[in-house]
This record gives structure tokens, C-alpha cells and sequence, in this order.
């Protein structure tokens, strides 16, 4: 029986020789226990919401890898894995309401702000300034542009253009912008050029607002109507107590006093037409002792 040429089955394509018995079999490498804490930390915090339980696995992966003894050839892929460590544990603070604390929990795995990786840093300042809070961000930003290794970074120029915008000029740290855009090579020129645009913008700002003009305006206000009020009162103590005097003398009495009384600060001629309307006024005072005297309660009060 010949063997039909089309059903021959033929080696697969790139095959070469046969494998032999004696070669060994290349097999991937597991993968550390970082990567794979990492990818549980990712799982807590994007699928099963849970926060804290992110948090603490970013934490046993740190310990993983400070207690490896990596390769040389592996030094790349630990730094990706610190930096996604960071990543997941800044985001699972921020959910959890901990800003505050990310600063100090990224610090405490790369010790000092120059060795902060690009991704990290940006993340840290758009938080801060997003919370309102930009100086929890100045110094480490600060020292990490001054360095010389991170210069260098395709990354520089966007972190620098963030630090202006979101750090110094809300900051009103005008000389600090300067020098960042004049001595940094990383801005075009036309970028320069708009960065010092919107530094002298901000200065002009700060030139026309008078500080202080808006805040002693309403001080002022409240003082004059304070002062106002105590005079109020103090009137009204003093009426109150006029009254009550004459209240307690004699009818016959209280009117004398009060003839007297107005011809002594007063002086005024009661034959002048002008003096005419101060005595209607008298007048109208003087009804309204004695009908506050004759009234039913004053009575009653007498009579207890």
C-alpha cells in the first residue's frame, strides 16, 4: 500500500533536527513573589474594593523584596514592580481618605525624594494639589528637579511644567518659577516663554490686590455696629431709669421735673414760634407718663 503524499505529516515549520534526550528543556521563569503579590494588591483595588487589604498586600510585597536577593539582570523588572507597588498603595490611601499619609509611606521604600520614580512623583503632586495642600510637595519635587541623574529623563519637562503650575505660582513662589524656567534646559523656547507669561501674571496679581483692604472693611463694620449698639443700650438703660424715677414721684412732682429739666439744657423761649414744635413734643411725653401712670397695670402694681 503506497502512503498518499497529501496525508504525510510533515515536521512543523522551523523545526529543525530532532529534539534530542540530552538537551535540557527551557522552562519560563516563575514569577517572584512581588510580581504575584502585586497582581492580588492590583485585584483587591480595582475588583473587590478593598482598600486596606491592597494596602497591606503592597506592604508584604515591599518586605518580598527587600529580603530577595535579586539578579543583576532582574534589577530592571524590581524597579517596575516598586514603582506599581507604589502606584496601587498611593491609590488605595487616597480611597481611603489617608492622603496625608502618602508622602510618608512612598519616602519610607525609597528613603529619599531624588530615587522617586517619575510616575510616582507626578501622582504625589497631583494629589497634594488636588487637596489643596501643594506645600506637602514643594521640598521633595524641589530636590528631585535639582538632581542632576533625573535631568536627563524623557520624563523631566512634564514633571517640571506640573511643579510650576501646580506648586509655585499657586504657592506664590515667583522667584523659584524663575529660576526653574530660566536655568532648566528642558523647556522649549516657546514654552519658556509662556511659563514667564504666566509668572509676570501672577505677580501683577499679587501687586493689584491690597491684603488686608478686604478684611479690615468688615472689621471696621462690625466695630462701627458694635460701638452703635452699646450706645443703644446704654440709651435705653438711661430712659428706663428716667422713667421709672418719674414713675415713682407724685404726678404734680414728675411734671415740675420735667419743666425743669428742659429749661435748664434746653433754654429755649417757649414765646418763639421755633420752640413751638420741642413743646408739642413735651407735650406728647408728658400724655404719655401720665397714661402709663392711670393704666390698669401701674394701678394693680401700686396696689401690691
Amino acid at each position: 500500500m503506497k502512503t498518499d503524499p497529501s496525508t504525510s505529516v510533515a515536521p512543523p515549520r522551523g523545526a529543525g533536527k530532532p529534539l534530542q534526550s540530552s538537551e535540557p528543556v527551557r522552562v519560563a521563569p516563575a514569577p517572584s513573589a512581588a510580581v504575584v503579590l502585586l497582581e492580588e494588591a492590583a485585584d483587591f483595588l480595582v475588583v473587590h474594593r478593598d482598600f486596606r487589604a491592597a494596602l497591606q498586600t503592597c506592604e508584604r510585597a515591599w518586605r518580598s523584596l527587600a529580603n530577595d536577593a535579586l539578579l543583576n539582570d532582574a534589577e530592571g523588572t524590581s524597579l517596575e514592580v516598586k514603582c506599581s507597588l507604589c502606584v496601587v498603595g498611593i491609590q488605595a490611601l487616597a480611597e481611603m481618605d489617608r492622603w496625608q499619609e502618602v508622602l510618608y509611606w512612598v519616602l519610607q521604600y525609597y528613603q529619599v525624594p531624588e530615587k522617586l520614580p517619575p510616575k510616582v512623583l507626578e501622582l504625589c503632586v497631583l494629589l497634594y494639589s488636588k487637596m489643596q495642600e501643594p506645600g506637602a510637595v514643594l521640598e521633595v519635587a524641589s530636590a528631585w528637579l535639582q538632581d542632576a541623574d533625573n535631568q536627563g529623563l524623557p520624563e523631566y519637562r512634564a514633571l517640571a511644567e506640573l511643579h510650576l503650575q501646580r506648586v509655585l505660582l499657586p504657592l506664590g513662589r515667583l522667584s523659584e518659577a524663575g529660576e526653574l524656567v530660566v536655568g532648566s534646559a528642558a523647556f522649549s523656547e516657546e514654552q519658556r516663554l509662556g511659563a514667564l507669561q504666566a509668572i509676570s501674571t501672577v505677580r501683577q496679581q499679587q501687586k493689584h490686590k491690597q491684603p488686608g483692604s478686604e478684611d479690615e472693611k468688615p472689621n471696621q463694620e462690625g466695630s462701627f455696629s458694635h460701638k452703635f449698639l452699646s450706645l443703644l443700650m446704654l440709651l435705653r438703660r438711661l430712659w428706663d431709669s428716667a422713667v421709672s424715677h418719674f414713675l415713682s414721684l407724685p404726678f404734680k412732682k414728675s411734671l415740675l421735673a420735667a419743666l425743669i429739666l428742659c429749661l435748664m439744657v434746653v433754654r429755649f423761649d417757649p414765646a418763639s414760634p421755633s420752640s413751638l414744635p420741642f413743646l408739642c413734643k413735651l407735650a406728647q411725653i408728658l400724655h404719655w407718663i401720665r397714661d402709663a401712670m392711670f393704666s390698669p397695670l401701674h394701678q394693680l402694681s401700686t396696689h401690691d
